[in-house]
């Protein structure tokens, strides 16, 4: 069985859409989507620097629009023959959104719409305190969470693999890097701006609920994996509830794996900027194939991995 994964906010590199905007037809849906949101896609995923796609209000719906763009060209790729038909999609924080699209939940326009929602609505309870993100390599969750608590940092993702990322002021992250937890081999800032995840995001959950209110979704047509508790939702109401939710809770991405494995997973594909989620699946899930989408030039392993997951 083959998942079909988006990754999060901190994946944007400068530069990375500029090849997936050569392809048949890419430029012209990117402009559209960059009229129906107001924010030049484009020139954020070509031109702009690292400073600038950091904006979490940039980088989110950029991330967002580039999975859509990249699991559309791996469709084109594949042919009426084959077909991207995954058998559960899920996303890594905003990468949720991607897979809410994928999955019908959302059409790409409305998608993005209310991820641009999010990203201004995060980006302003960002700037109340000055807070962010680090990871930590390394550990046992049992010492990292107790020792998380003590210093008032709050384990906003737990990525599996040995990956937990903390969230707070830069103060208790600097506390953090000064007093690691037993166990823990390096704590590495994120090139986030905000501690996602967490009570200080409290401000945009209102803000991303009002646009949510004014959506109608459709239930999943394949199986969506859900960040709260790695559970499989069945309805678009409640898919778009969680994806409200989700901006103040941790996001559970090993319960996200163990589902995929659950599920009978074979085959792991991530959208461009890939490269985040396979190396945690290439830890957490031995004997899962996986292809990370980082430019066109993936596309034809992709396009092998899903011809081989059809038939088998």
């Amino acid at each position: 069985m083959l998942v079909l994964v988006a990754p999060g906010q901190g994946a944007q590199t400068p530069g990375f859409l500029t090849p997936w905007l050569e392809l048949p037809g890419a430029a012209d849906r990117v402009a559209a989507w960059s009229d129906a949101i107001g924010l030049d896609l484009a020139h954020y995923g070509t031109k702009a620097d690292a400073d600038e796609i950091r904006d979490t209000a940039v980088a989110q719906p950029l991330l967002v629009a580039a999975g859509l763009l990249s699991a559309t060209a791996l469709g084109d790729a594949l042919g009426d023959g084959i077909g991207l038909a995954p058998g559960a999609v899920a996303g890594h924080s905003v990468g949720e959104f991607t897979a809410a699209a994928f999955a019908g939940v959302l059409d790409d326009t409305a998608a993005l719409r209310l991820v641009r929602t999010r990203g201004l609505a995060m980006a302003e309870a960002a700037a109340i305190t000055e807070t962010g993100m680090s990871a930590m390599l390394g550990g046992d969750p049992e010492v990292i969470v107790p020792h998380l608590e003590k210093l008032g940092l709050t384990p906003a993702n737990v990525n599996g693999a040995g990956q937990i990322v903390a969230a707070g002021t830069m103060e208790q992250l600097a506390a953090l890097a000064e007093d690691k937890p037993e166990g823990v081999r390096r704590v590495v800032p994120l090139q986030v701006a905000g501690a996602f995840h967490t009570h200080h995001m409290a401000p945009a959950v209102a803000k991303l609920e009002q646009a949510a209110a004014e959506l109608s979704p459709a239930d999943p047509a394949v199986r969506y994996v859900s960040n709260k508790d790695g559970q499989v939702v069945t309805g678009g109401a409640e898919v778009i509830a969680r994806l409200v939710g989700q901006v103040a809770n941790p996001v559970r991405w090993d319960l996200c794996m163990e589902t995929f494995q659950t599920l009978g997973a074979t085959a792991l594909i991530e959208v461009c900027p890939g490269g985040t989620l396979t190396g945690i699946a290439k830890r957490a899930l031995p004997g899962v194939r996986t292809v990370a989408l980082k430019t066109p030039d993936d596309l034809d392993a992709a396009r092998t991995l899903v011809a081989e997951t059809a038939t088998a």
